[in-house]
């Protein structure tokens, strides 16, 4: 409250100011004017100029401020706001005159009504210019030392005034060296509402659409953009988003409106303020979940996270943590990871939080099955897993031993100790894999299904399947941000490669959801919406850093790596999808499986891990996981296929229309 009193004091100061530079300059007008008709001996005695100098400069006064000329913060001004100087000083002046005469009867020399309102105007339209211009390059300067960004801002809502008044407020405050704290210098606002166009905010003028925002970046000199619609629709959002990226200026965000953080009815947008993510840009609604049956699903049991220092496995702890879990159970083999999720979460929580973080190895039966012994977790979340493609071909026996022997380990331990439901993280790599890892996940999926038809003891067997993470360990952002960053060329594996994507909050949420809702023996699938070409989510990486691809930053084409797909094959192409509560999530179609002869592959596929022998190794994962192809297979057959190459292209227009 204290800022908002300040900025509106430091506002009314300064347009006191205006008010009395503009009566000075509307007086001196008319003195100046009474000097010039003295040489035509037409101009009024001191005494008679009196009552007329101080009628027209009140009049006048009044007539700027109803039309607006006192509203708005004049270094922002533009061309309709000199007309409305004119037209003030016109009208002031002309009733200025009229009330004049109907109260003394006394005729004006012609001249003087022409030749004051004039040279009136002219003089508050110079002032005003001189003052625009010197505060431009004042502002150019404060820019280039540091302190204030020329900023664009999208959106004329509640949430943009409140952003402008903490901005204005900011310039107002001193750190302890003395310097103003602002990082923003609020130029136009942009709204697609045209009833809006030409209304200001807090001084700040709407000049003009969302379409038009190329042209007010190069007409305003625009270094930032800042976009405050937190409400606003995601495929609205992607549009804007997309042509900001265009005038490769920096751009910033609002959160959603739901992860906005009021404190002691305070808004501190401005600190809410962040950096543009890639995920903006993808086009689709964060997949939403029922909070209230997920609460009712966690509360008040002991949940049990493998891989819990990773990046789902972290994600879902802290989620789990929301809702009053009897006992959360950290379960992750690398300690640093597991112990920055344990620290964030005694901060924020403190004791009120049940948190047990162990270091251990899914890998190891014994170890897992004293911690199952220990804690009785009712619900486990199976995120453990090496998902890295490239270097699981290079190392298949570790993909094999963590993946499927920790899966099998985990999951048969979960059914001994009557564990209420078992979920199981898979991946989109799964489907039809060309490597080790997906292959390897795809057996997880298999064993758990396996375990589901055997229907012993009360354990409910779930898998969730979901398409690449943006933002988790390994993933291409990281990568590029640090390319980028770095000054190095950005490197894309091929020029076509698509992907299906999705946040790390809403694999989470479908993982949660899953929970909730299952009753055992399921695959839940995401619809992962549409598919992004490698290449496109680098270039608009480039652009969010302000650069220019291929100009600035290099995009360089590094071959397909070791079990890499040129597209990963859509999930809903699985046959027999069933809709659930969720629109964007499917359950997919089991394939039954023979028990008695995947007990016995599964069997020969150990021994020869543990073995250490690799090509007995892969080949019993061939013959466990009958749809595992080499990439070169894969990829040959996509690009002679006929029907796969029109379905490519189909793809290519849908990014091209995205």
């Amino acid at each position: 409250m204290k800022k908002i009193l300040k900025c509106a004091a430091k506002f009314s100061f300064r347009k006191s100011l205006l008010i009395i530079a503009d009566a000075f300059i509307i007086i001196f007008s008319a003195l100046m004017v009474n000097f010039i008709l003295s040489f035509s001996d037409s101009s009024l005695n001191e005494s008679d100029m009196i009552i007329p100098v101080v009628t027209s400069t009140v009049c006048c006064l009044v007539c700027l401020s109803k039309l607006g000329a006192y509203s708005k913060m004049w270094r922002y001004s533009t061309k309709k706001d000199y007309i409305c100087c004119i037209l003030g000083i016109i009208m002031g002046v002309l009733a200025a005159w009229i009330f004049y005469f109907l109260s003394t009867s006394e005729s004006i020399n012609p001249l003087y009504i022409l030749i004051h309102p004039a040279i009136s105007a002219a003089g508050i339209c110079m002032f005003r210019f001189l003052f625009r211009s010197a505060f431009i390059d004042f502002s150019k300067t404060k820019a280039k030392s540091g302190r204030y960004t020329r900023t664009m801002i999208i959106g004329g809502g509640q949430a943009c005034k409140m952003l402008i008044n903490e901005i204005i407020s900011s310039q107002n405050e001193h750190s302890s060296d003395g310097k103003t704290t602002a990082q923003y210098e609020p130029v136009c606002i942009i709204d697609d509402d045209r009833n809006k166009i030409g209304s200001n905010i807090e001084g700040i003028e709407i000049v003009g659409t969302t379409y038009e925002i190329p042209k007010f970046i190069k007409e305003k000199n625009i270094e930032l953009i800042i976009f405050a619609i937190p409400s606003c629709f995601e495929e609205e959002r992607k549009r804007i988003l997309n042509i900001c990226s265009q005038t490769g200026k920096p751009v910033k965000k609002l959160p959603f409106i739901g992860n906005l953080i009021f404190d002691d009815n305070k808004s501190n947008l401005l600190n809410q303020v962040h950096d543009i993510k890639v995920e903006d840009l993808l086009g689709r609604d964060p997949i939403k979940f029922d909070s209230k049956e997920v609460r009712n699903f966690i509360g008040g049991k002991v949940c049990m996270v493998t891989g819990g220092g990773g990046s789902i496995g972290s994600e879902l702890v802290r989620q789990i943590a929301k809702y009053n879990p009897a006992m959360i159970i950290i379960v992750d083999i690398y300690e640093n990871n597991a112990y920055e999720i344990q620290q964030e979460l005694n901060m924020e929580y403190g004791n009120s939080l049940n948190l047990v973080t162990l270091i251990a190895s899914v890998r190891d039966y014994y170890r897992m099955n004293q911690i199952f012994r220990k804690y009785k977790p009712q619900v486990v979340f199976h995120a453990a897993a090496h998902k890295h493609v490239p270097l699981m071909e290079v190392s298949p026996m570790e993909a094999i031993k963590n993946n499927i022997i920790g899966t099998f380990n985990m999951a048969t331990l979960a059914q001994f100790h009557n564990v209420e439901k078992f979920v199981m993280i898979s991946t989109d790599k799964a489907v039809n894999p060309t490597n080790v890892m997906g292959a390897s996940k795809r057996c997880c999926e298999m064993i758990v299904q396996y375990l589901a038809q055997q229907k012993e003891g009360r354990t409910e067997f779930v898998t969730t399947r979901f398409g690449n993470v943006l933002g988790s360990n390994g993933s291409v952002i990281p990568l590029f941000k640090r390319q980028i960053e770095q000054g190095k060329p950005v490197t894309v594996t091929h020029p076509d490669i698509i992907r299906y994507f999705m946040t790390i909050p809403e694999a989470v949420s479908l993982v949660m959801e899953a929970a909730a809702i299952a009753d055992g023996g399921e695959i839940f699938v995401l619809d992962m919406g549409k598919p992004v070409k490698i290449v496109t989510l680098a270039e608009n990486l480039i652009r969010m850093y302000g650069k220019v691809p291929y100009v600035d930053v290099d995009i360089q084409f590094t071959g397909l790596r070791p079990g890499e797909k040129i597209r990963e094959e859509l999930l809903m192409n699985e046959e027999g999808l069933k809709k659930t509560s969720n629109k964007l999530i499917f359950i997919g179609k089991q394939i039954e499986i023979d028990e008695s002869d995947f007990a016995g592959r599964l069997r020969i596929l150990r021994d020869a891990a543990s073995k250490n022998d690799e090509i007995l190794a892969v080949k019993a994962l061939h013959d466990i996981v009958p749809t595992f192809i080499t990439p070169e297979e894969f990829n040959n057959k996509l690009i002679n296929n006929p029907k796969s190459v029109k379905k490519t292209n189909q793809l290519k227009k849908a990014v091209a229309c995205s």
